[in-house]
């Protein structure tokens, strides 16, 4: 009888392919899959490490699949955490049987229990990346286009274990496109729009516009996440809105400009707010998405305010906003002008109260619109105006086949969720 495998994905989409990137190995390894933990002979947790929190949520779920494993199971972490801190994991966690940086086998039963050096080895030259990928369970599909990150954002650690940016061929990404067969591709990176930028002699800048144009020919949908703003080109815009899904997901951070410079970023509130209001000229109906850090040291009421003000301006449909973690080895953990973290704890509140309103006010404009939405699952589907994983979502009658495009009209919203009625069958394949 075949070994079994678990596999636990933490953090962020990137991850999630990267865990799929490990599934398709250990199938070919000739094991099973299986989504009992208690069932498996090989439990894997995909961590991540970008702030605190989701620190402490990769031990404690490493600490309960140690609970639920059978016995002469192995456990085995790997992805940002153990790549980041792989000697203190080692050694906090005697629970775990192997700590696997990116790229390093998690299928090798003659290693043992052991530590994999992943602070001073070399990064593989593509980690995960071009490793072949079981067909996609989902009507979607995330595609990680590039690893790494040339930027140096000052709170964020990244690139100290993700390494510089590696862009992939276009072909290889055309063909992980092809094995997955969605009806939907979800674009990811560390910074999508910087793809190919790092390949001067063979891609260059700017090579993110073929790129979406040829997966465009190969699927129903594409959408992209994560764009860094000073890179959003009018040809890029057009390409994002000639791909039949006018969604922008757009890395602005901040408002302030004083901030957004000690932050080590790019652009402020007027730009932001300019180029969102050219996108609505050239495509009314697209959708926004963004994110911003709240407390990042030196951020003044009036900072505060300014986001306040970018807000209620944007009229985005979708934003998260997260408190400010200190990161070892960044910019940011030195700098002076901490915020209290209940001045911090107030601000999020006030920002995503305000937030909150304006999303359901935007979900409430849907209601009487016919859309063209793809089923999820059963009962349940999304627009192009919803990322799968991050957005809301649209009830839809439990009869639509999943899979399935159909037309159905809005007749309600349950705050960033939507209700809709009815729902002819729309054929879209290109695939």
């Amino acid at each position: 009888m075949p070994q079994r495998f678990y596999v636990e994905t933490l953090g962020c989409p990137k991850n999630q392919v990267d865990s799929d990137k490990l599934v398709g190995t250990l199938l070919a390894d000739g094991m099973e899959a299986t989504d009992d933990a208690a069932a498996a002979d090989l439990v894997v947790v995909n961590t991540c490490a970008f702030i605190d929190d989701a620190r402490r949520e990769s031990v404690d779920t490493i600490l309960a699949l140690d609970e639920q494993r059978a016995d002469g199971a192995r456990l085995v972490v790997t992805g940002c955490m153990a790549e980041r801190y792989g000697d203190e994991l080692a050694e906090a966690l005697p629970e775990v049987d192997q700590v696997a940086g990116f790229g390093v086998p998690v299928n090798d039963r003659a290693r043992g229990r052991q530590l994999i050096p992943v602070t001073s080895a070399p990064l593989p030259g593509l980690d995960l990346l071009n490793l072949p990928r079981p067909k996609s369970i989902a009507p979607w599909a995330y595609v990680k286009i590039a690893e790494g990150c040339d930027r140096s954002c000052g709170f964020c650690a990244i690139p100290s274990f993700r390494g510089p940016q590696r862009s992939r061929d276009i072909e290889q990404i055309l063909a992980e496109v092809d094995q997955l067969e969605a009806r939907e591709i979800v674009l990811v990176a560390q910074d999508l729009a910087s793809y190919g930028k790092d390949r001067p002699g063979e891609l260059g800048a700017g090579s993110i516009v073929p790129l979406v144009r040829a997966v465009t020919d190969r699927t129903d949908w594409v959408r992209l996440l994560y764009l860094y703003p000073s890179d959003l080109t009018d040809e890029l815009i057009d390409a994002i809105c000639a791909t039949g899904v006018p969604y922008f997901d757009l890395s602005l951070q901040h408002v302030s400009k004083p901030l957004l410079r000690r932050m080590r970023r790019w652009g402020d509130g007027d730009r932001f707010l300019g180029r969102i209001d050219d996108i609505r000229r050239s495509e009314p109906d697209a959708a926004f998405r963004s994110n911003f850090i709240v407390g990042y040291p030196g951020e003044t009421e009036r900072d505060h305010d300014q986001l306040l003000e970018f807000i209620e301006a944007a009229q985005v449909d979708w934003c998260g906003f997260f408190a400010y973690s200190p990161e070892d080895g960044t910019y940011a953990a030195s700098l002076e002008g901490a915020v209290d973290a209940g001045l911090m704890n107030e601000r999020l509140a006030e920002l995503r109260e305000l937030q909150d309103g304006i999303t359901a006010a935007r979900r409430d404009d849907m209601i009487g619109r016919s859309v063209r939405v793809l089923v999820d699952s059963v009962g349940v589907a999304r627009s192009v105006r919803e990322a799968p994983e991050i957005d809301g979502i649209i009830h839809v009658d439990d009869d639509l086949a999943v899979g399935d495009f159909a037309a159905v009209e809005i007749v309600d919203a349950l705050g960033p969720d939507l209700v809709a009625r009815g729902g002819s069958i729309i054929d879209e394949d290109v695939g």
